[in-house]
């Protein structure tokens, strides 16, 4: 979850500062894996006033609004329809008897008849959210639901239970856009952790995949528009998800690129060290083996070929020796080499220009689907 910020040309409509009044927004997700039971995780992390949900659905998406009839439930949250999130807190609804299948998409329903203030919210997505004036919380049907967004908003998590299997439990994707799936398509299921949860499915594992990256997400420094650093958030985002037994971490091309961009978007952006990263990475690992959570380290990805300024020869030195550390220092349990799983052979400082989204940074779907193919499921 992020703080509100304005919309921008670039990244498209967001309502995150005026909020919702009188409104139902309806959110789709996709289940990692199923089960028999759900409930929804909403969050107020950086709401300056309380929160008041009047009520709320879960039903199976029929695709863009609409819910296949018959299909959605009421959510409740101790015992009542509606309820209040105090500033800076989260609250998860009763669990609701809802069977689900693994790579199931769901929609998540709010309906807001007060004023809600600026939104917590998650900045970027590859799924679409939609708007409709008044309380639409049952329709089956999209039609009230004229305006759309590809954000989330105070909707964290959507958590299922009951499954066969005892020794299920949760992967975490933990970072920045890579982690996010900037560079998917919209609405095709295409990022990394998108991909992993194919792989695990079809592998019969019983494992779900948690997406926690932020578009622009650092290690060291937190930005207006791209969430806290990722030390500060680290706890929230990973070590208090539920079942978490393993979190993957990628995490260190926003710092090393940022002093290029020129965005003010990224607020400070100081010039950094291969030592600095390096142990911010430590400080991730000591926290997630406190927790009993294996860790396992992503290679930065290749950065020479952006088509915007994040490469420096200073730059690309700092990536190769923080690569070079999560490779052999073996801090990490296990590790995932995206840099190689995306490099071009011929110079590795590239990517692959197959593998590579229009941007020239971020992976395209086969570039996903190679990273998620460099995955030892052993490893999880």
């Amino acid at each position: 979850m992020q703080r509100p910020v304005e919309d921008s040309e670039d990244r498209g409509p967001n309502w995150s500062q005026q909020g919702f009044a009188d409104q139902s927004v309806r959110q789709v997700v996709r289940v990692a894996t199923g089960g028999a039971t759900l409930r929804i995780r909403l969050s107020n992390s950086y709401g300056t006033t309380p929160l008041r949900l009047t009520a709320a659905t879960v039903g199976r998406s029929a695709g863009d609004a609409q819910v296949w009839p018959g299909t959605a439930r009421k959510l409740t949250f101790g015992g009542t329809q509606g309820t209040t999130i105090a500033p800076g807190r989260d609250i998860v609804s009763d669990a609701e008897a809802l069977s689900t299948s693994p790579l199931e998409k769901l929609t998540v329903t709010l309906y807001f008849a007060d004023r809600t203030g600026p939104a917590t919210f998650h900045r970027f997505t590859t799924a679409t959210s939609y708007r409709a004036s008044g309380r639409h919380l049952a329709d089956s049907g999209g039609d009230a639901f004229k305006a759309s967004t590809n954000a989330w908003y105070f909707l964290s998590g959507v958590e299922v239970s009951g499954a066969a299997s005892p020794r299920r439990g949760t992967v975490v994707a933990f970072g920045d856009s890579l982690m996010d799936g900037t560079g998917a398509m919209p609405g095709a299921d295409n990022r990394f952790t998108d991909k992993l949860a194919e792989r695990l499915a079809a592998a019969r594992r019983p494992l779900g995949v948690v997406n926690a990256g932020i578009g622009g997400n650092r290690i060291l420094n937190d930005s207006p528009c791209y969430g806290d650093k990722a030390t500060d958030r680290f706890r929230r985002d990973v070590l208090d998800r539920p079942g978490v037994r393993t979190v993957i971490i990628h995490l260190g091309a926003n710092d090393i690129g940022a002093p290029e961009t020129g965005d003010p978007c990224m607020g400070s952006a100081p010039r950094v060290t291969a030592h600095q990263i390096i142990g911010a990475h430590k400080e991730l690992i000591r926290a997630s083996h406190a927790s009993g959570v294996k860790a396992v380290g992503a290679t930065i990805l290749p950065m020479k070929g952006a088509l915007f300024p994040v490469y420096s020869e200073q730059g690309e030195k700092v990536r190769a020796a923080v690569n070079h550390w999560i490779r052999t220092s073996g801090a990490y349990d296990a590790v995932l080499d995206v840099d190689r799983a995306l490099a071009d052979p011929a110079d590795p400082a590239l990517p692959r220009h197959g593998y590579v989204f229009q941007d020239g940074l971020h992976p395209n779907e086969a570039g996903f689907h190679a990273i998620a193919s460099a995955v030892n499921l052993n490893a999880l």
